[in-house]
């Protein structure tokens, strides 16, 4: 049969899909489920209260972060770290708190970005200090 790898190949991805489907839908159901418990609850406080009228919350991406998160996951890696810790050392446990996965090289070189823009600003409030650790690498250490 010709294209044998071809088709094997687009076989493999379409069960790959799908499984990603099956897997959403089960999340999806599951947060349904979760807004009407909400949603019941609310009316036993406020039986006139009209759900329907409450905005939707924006959602981030994946790799997207809430206003102030990034930063508290920084600080959090430097207040738990036993001596000077690299960006990438802090965007690994950034990424593995978040439920991202940390071996994914473009996620965490864009992880990584965010921590060393958190560090910069941790440094320009003196709440974190750079200390060269060997190399080219510098570690940072949280002050007080």
């Amino acid at each position: 049969m010709k294209n044998e790898h071809v088709l094997s190949g687009l076989v493999r991805k379409r069960a790959e899909i799908a499984g990603q489907i099956e897997h959403t839908q089960a999340e999806l159901r599951r947060l349904v489920t979760d807004l009407d418990a909400i949603d019941a609850a609310i009316r036993i406080f406020d039986p006139d209260a009209d759900t329907g009228a409450i905005p939707n919350r924006q959602y981030p991406p994946r790799h997207a972060a809430f206003r102030g998160e990034m930063m508290r996951h920084v600080m959090g890696a430097l207040r738990l770290a036993k001596g000077p810790v690299t960006s990438r050392d802090i965007a690994r446990t950034v990424m593995t708190a978040r439920g991202l996965n940390p071996d994914d090289p473009t996620m965490l070189q864009m992880i990584r970005k965010r921590v060393g823009a958190c560090l910069w600003k941790l440094k320009q409030g003196e709440h974190a200090r750079e200390v060269p650790i060997g190399g080219d690498l510098k570690g940072w250490v949280r002050n007080g």
